[in-house]
């Protein structure tokens, strides 16, 4: 298959080598000066040639083609396009791929946030079929430039698909990439089911302190997570969870819907699945209190839950206090360009709502 994958950090990267000893067609598009640029320069320099630690071992990659022109990301026509940068740039790379995509084409957002209402908004003649994905299928860093190494391959990926009459063409255009996607009810499940709306922005914040004093020695899995602060997971879980039956969708907590795509084995314990994941292949970091996980989980995450709450009538007390102390403790108003109905657009969400993959 013909694959553009857009963001060359870690997720697309290791997507693009994997995908390309898989025998797909792969083009890696950069699409900013943001991010990592040593590492583009060096892939661009090795003509596309990288370094991917696998999980069997280190090999060498050759990746079709590696550009920052967005031109040349589409001039072959691609089946389907990945989606893998930070959510809060997804509008705007939306609007700019958008004159360049085509009638059927498959977008897969890595994971999305919901930002399949984006594409409703800025590409309403085209007949596009969209998966959103609940996270990456691979966890995996850049350890250096023209290197990436995978920690973890989820056992299952869960994806919902819109327009839900198009889910058996998504499903085996899926089946193309050989990583175990689950089609799930909708895309609105596979958004507030992403695993960083709860993990990292819980994580990140009650972590500041220990950052800060340690200068970045930090392991956040496997310091933050005690009793306590288990609590405060559980209470955020329940205000998304409240939201997700609402919408008659199935009432899953966090550390089951992480079972679920960690886990071979099903019958484990949920928490046992998490505080293991925690202790043996958890990253370290973050290293910065104003990293990622609070700037784009909590404007992309928290934010959106919060606007969902309030479309339906549903409190989230927990969720608003922490976008408060995240906005407090950074000086930042995460809510100012953050993720909301509004500007997702309130018919476009009514749209992704009624669509489901049992509905036609």
């Amino acid at each position: 298959m013909k694959i553009t994958i857009i963001g060359t950090g870690n997720g697309g990267s290791a997507m693009a080598a994997d995908l390309s000893i898989k025998g797909h067609e792969v083009t890696l598009f950069k699409s900013s000066d943001k991010g990592n640029n040593k590492h583009f320069d060096t892939l661009v320099e090795q003509n596309g040639e990288i370094e991917f630690n696998d999980l069997d071992g280190l090999k060498k990659v050759k990746i079709h083609k590696v550009t920052n022109s967005i031109s040349e990301a589409f001039s072959n026509n691609p089946k389907a396009i990945v989606l893998f940068i930070k959510t809060n740039y997804h509008e705007d790379i939306i609007k700019r791929i958008a004159p360049y995509l085509k009638n059927d084409q498959m977008i897969l957002m890595e994971p999305g946030y919901l930002s399949t209402a984006y594409f409703l908004k800025h590409c309403k003649n085209l007949k596009l079929i969209l998966a959103e994905a609940q996270s990456s299928p691979l966890d995996c860093r850049v350890t250096k430039p023209g290197t990436v190494k995978i920690l973890f391959k989820n056992e299952r990926n869960p994806v919902g698909i819109y327009p839900a009459k198009r889910k058996t063409e998504a499903e085996n255009l899926l089946k193309e990439f050989d990583y175990n996607f689950i089609m799930i009810d909708s895309v609105v499940e596979a958004a507030l089911h992403n695993p960083n709306l709860i993990v990292h922005t819980i994580g990140a914040i009650m972590s500041i302190p220990r950052i800060e004093y340690t200068d970045g020695e930090y392991s956040m899995y496997r310091e933050v997570f005690t009793p306590s602060i288990w609590n405060l997971v559980e209470k955020l879980d329940a205000e998304k969870m409240a939201i997700l039956e609402s919408l008659n969708l199935a009432r899953i907590p966090y550390v089951e819907a992480c079972k679920f795509r960690n886990s071979k084995d099903l019958s484990l314990d949920a928490k046992e699945v998490f505080y293991d994941y925690a202790k043996n292949d958890s990253p370290t970091g973050p290293t910065i209190s104003n990293s990622r996980y609070i700037t784009e989980d909590v404007p992309e995450g928290l934010v959106l839950l919060e606007s969902l709450g309030q479309l339906l009538n549903i409190e989230t007390s927990v969720c608003t206090a922490l976008i408060e102390i995240a906005s407090a403790c950074l000086e930042t108003d995460f809510r100012k360009d953050g993720r909301t109905t509004l500007r997702l657009g309130i018919e476009n969400i009514t749209a992704l709502i009624k669509n489901k993959n049992n509905i036609n």
